[in-house]
């Protein structure tokens, strides 16, 4: 089987942050999700869950956000009480024993430890016929390492009443019972195992109580523990049957390993010391994977042996609330409100605009200054545009409409009050010779120019005429072929005594 086959920690940074994606999705959705696609939730929690929404995604698994929003204020209500002196005495001595070398518990008084005081001391004055349990504490702090005190809290509360229930009262009568029931799947899995431990008189309450009791938290590596803890919070309970009878079977099952067990301590040795290769994370969640138990056989064998408890030593003595497998089995035993769901963000930034003014509530029927004016604006018409065609199209222009007029025929020609030349100026200068008198110089390469003799604007009449070339100039010897183009077409329109 491929899933969970590879650690958390190969998986590419490009297929992480698609994983985040999902996982953002699937908790804005979440009730949705857990109807009408919880094979996917699963299918997902054994790939693994994002390290980034791991602690939101547990919160949403246990149940946990459900509870703390139907229970507002409850944990500071808690946290504010003073609590046992006896269990409070307890839970101190206890502390710098919780991962003592995750820098959260590292020194003691620090953060990570006051949090752990204020969680493991709210849920004893929230349960005070249960009190507080050693292996409370390891299950709160790896809440802790993944969400805030108040977060952690109803996590706890979730595994101790739900997941887990009656494994922290006293006497330890569900523990013990669970220990029953995985010596019966034992034979069923592993009949060599079985075997053994029944030659040597292994009570399962020997080996299996720290396993159970602190959900792997204190046997496995740090990433199988993620991992394992991603599968038993959205399936139950199978999840830590799975892997108690995978380490059974890897360090007792096969018959050379056996001769080294001759007996009770031997075995108990082995076990408390499970080789490494057998603890990492992508063979332990490929070995729990393919293990044959469905939480349809944890009940059947539950209510075996129960009975036969129950024949042997009378009746329980803590009556603890029916076991939830998993997540959905938790969601439909409390339906939550999409707003127990709703995701509240965790930082809050307020906005330095001033916030926005209450619209006024109008009656039926009565429209708003803002659609009054909106629906004037758009009753009035626009001015319409007349083009004015070009009266000298190009080539490529679209044909005009003969029948449209060049021009308004309302706009005048020109401004009447602008003369159309000054009087006192001539037309040409009566100096110069309608045509060139000299046809030699037609073909020659010098032409003289034509001068304009009207003064430009902001000229004064007295001033000195233009320098007027001639044909000794020397500038005028070397000529473009633009001049000589020029001249052409004024040798063609002296011919017609036409001036320019």
């Amino acid at each position: 089987m491929g899933i969970g086959v590879n650690r958390i920690t190969d998986v590419p940074p490009e297929v992480l942050r698609q994983r985040e994606v999902k996982w953002l999705d699937m908790l804005s959705n979440w009730d949705k999700w857990m109807v009408k696609r919880h094979k996917k939730v699963r299918l997902r929690c054994q790939k693994g869950i994002p390290p980034s929404l791991r602690g939101r995604a547990w919160l949403y698994l246990s149940g946990g956000k459900v509870k703390r929003e139907q229970n507002r204020g409850k944990f500071e209500e808690l946290d504010s009480q003073a609590g046992d002196p006896k269990e409070l005495d307890v839970i101190e001595k206890d502390l710098h024993r919780q991962f003592p070398f995750h820098e959260m518990f590292v020194s003691r008084g620090g953060h990570g430890q006051q949090d752990l005081f204020r969680v493991l001391k709210a849920y004893t004055l929230y349960r005070p016929e249960e009190g507080y349990c050693q292996a409370q504490a390891p299950i709160a702090a790896v809440l802790l390492m993944h969400m805030p005190a108040e977060d952690a809290f109803w996590g706890l509360v979730q595994i101790c009443e739900k997941y887990l229930p009656g494994y922290y009262s006293a006497g330890l009568e569900a523990i013990q019972l669970d220990g029953e029931i995985l010596y019966a799947l034992t034979r069923r899995v592993s009949p060599l195992v079985y075997r053994h431990l029944e030659k040597h008189k292994m009570e399962p309450i020997l080996y299996m109580t720290e396993w159970f009791m602190c959900a792997f938290s204190r046997t496995l590596p740090w990433a199988s523990v993620l991992r394992v803890w991603d599968m038993f919070l959205c399936d139950g309970v199978k999840i830590i049957f799975r892997v108690g009878l995978v380490l059974l079977k890897c360090m007792l099952g096969t018959r050379e390993k056996l001769k080294a067990c001759q007996g009770q301590y031997e075995t108990m040795e082995l076990l408390r010391a499970i080789e490494p290769r057998y603890m990492q994370e992508g063979f332990l969640v490929r070995e729990v994977l393919e293990v044959p138990v469905s939480e349809r056989d944890v009940e059947r064998e539950h209510h075996v042996q129960l009975k036969r408890w129950r024949k042997n030593r009378g009746e329980l003595h803590c009556k603890s609330p029916p076991r939830m497998h998993g997540a959905r089995a938790i969601m439909a035993s409390e339906p939550p409100s999409r707003q127990d769901l709703r995701q509240n963000p965790t930082i809050i930034v307020e906005s330095p605009l001033p916030p926005p003014q209450p619209t006024p509530q109008l009656k039926k029927g009565e429209k708003s200054k803002e659609e009054k004016s909106k629906k004037k604006g758009s009753m009035k018409k626009a001015p319409t545009v007349m083009e004015i065609p070009n009266p000298y199209p190009l080539a490529g222009d679209p044909q005009r409409d003969p029948q449209l007029p060049l021009r308004d025929p309302q706009l005048p020609l020109r401004d009447p009050q602008l003369p159309l030349r000054d009087p006192q100026l001539p037309l040409r200068d009566p100096q110069l010779p309608l045509r060139d008198p000299m046809p030699t110089l037609r073909n020659s390469t010098v032409q003289q120019p034509l001068v304009n003799d009207t003064p430009l604007p902001n000229t004064p009449e007295d001033s000195p005429p233009p320098h007027q070339p001639t044909l000794n100039d020397q500038s005028l010897l070397t000529v473009s072929p633009l001049q000589k183009s020029t001249q052409s077409l004024s040798s063609i329109e002296a011919d017609q005594d036409t001036y320019l």
